[in-house]
């Protein structure tokens, strides 16, 4: 990656649809997907291969991901939480999936119903598996900036869990403040910290804009060496075992932000925003992207 530019992660299709209270049918997903393709993300997160019991949000991802052919210039990643997972993304033929743990063991208990370690020899088979079939894998890591249940999180719990991703063969660890709770100082010492683990350029930033720290958390993970950032077209998402929690850092934001800065980002925001327009009326909501409302704004005014 140029030293001028940085990859944005577009996970608004999962991350945030799958917590949003309506449910928008696999069309509606496939579409969002091709519009945000075409405003020029090149990685994005096309759904998860999890109960539909638990996450009805995202059943129908095989006929999502049927909807929407290969391309050798785009990135669609799933969310897998065990081998049954596995099996289904390898089946619909993704080329990159993601698996997920976090740091503290209330937040992980509560999520995904076993403890930390439990989590992570679940995934062994799965690594595996996309070892075998040449998959990438990509880990995410939660609540490593505070969690609702276990309040504060220690530095080496968050460095000891993204570690053990990383030997496991996770290309890359996404660091995510799932309640939104971290500054930019907590940020500088996470990151410091991990990246004496592992390479920083393995890291990437999932900031959440509870308590509106998202935009200068990213500009403090920046600093630290950071390239990769998790976004959400319109700031779509929250997160149901966090209360009060909103949704991940706009994705319209984090463009602005860092084109600004003067740093490529490869996207087009105008695309992005209209993007973001759809994803609203589908799910019949307003925007939380301060920059799509002051773009609207401007429009109006001529």
């Amino acid at each position: 990656m140029s030293p001028t530019a940085v990859r944005l992660v577009e996970v608004g299709a999962r991350d945030g649809l799958q917590n949003e209270a309506h449910t928008l049918p696999p069309e509606a997903r496939a579409e969002l997907i091709r519009r945000l393709a075409a405003a020029g993300l090149r990685h994005i997160e096309a759904g998860a291969f999890v109960s539909p019991r638990w996450v009805p949000q995202m059943a129908g991802t095989d006929a999502v991901l049927a909807a929407l052919p290969a391309r050798d210039d785009l990135t669609l990643s799933v969310l897998v939480p065990n081998e049954r997972g596995m099996a289904m993304a390898i089946e619909s033929g993704c080329r990159e999936v993601a698996v997920f743990t976090a740091a503290s063991e209330a937040f992980n208990r509560r999520n995904i119903n076993c403890s930390i370690e439990e989590s992570l020899a679940r995934f062994e088979p799965v690594m595996a598996m996309a070892k075998e079939k040449g998959i990438a894998v990509r880990g995410y890591v939660s609540c490593v900036l505070g969690c609702p249940y276990d309040g504060p999180i220690p530095v080496a719990d968050v460095v000891a869990t993204a570690s053990r991703l990383y030997q496991m063969g996770c290309y890359e660890i996404s660091l995510g403040d799932t309640i939104g709770a971290g500054v930019p100082s907590a940020v500088r010492d996470l990151v410091a910290a991990c990246a004496m683990a592992m390479p920083v350029a393995r890291l990437a930033a999932h900031f959440h804009d509870t308590w509106g720290m998202a935009v200068a958390n990213c500009v403090a993970a920046l600093e630290g060496g950071i390239r990769v950032f998790d976004s959400s077209v319109s700031g779509l998402g929250g997160c149901p075992y966090s209360p009060g929690a909103t949704g991940n850092v706009a994705t319209e934001d984090l463009i602005y932000l860092f084109e600004g800065m003067g740093l490529d980002t490869g996207a087009d925001l105008e695309g992005v925003i209209h993007a973001g327009d759809f994803a609203d009326r589908q799910l019949g909501r307003e925007t939380a992207s301060r920059v799509a409302r002051a773009w609207r704004a401007r429009q109006a005014a001529g």
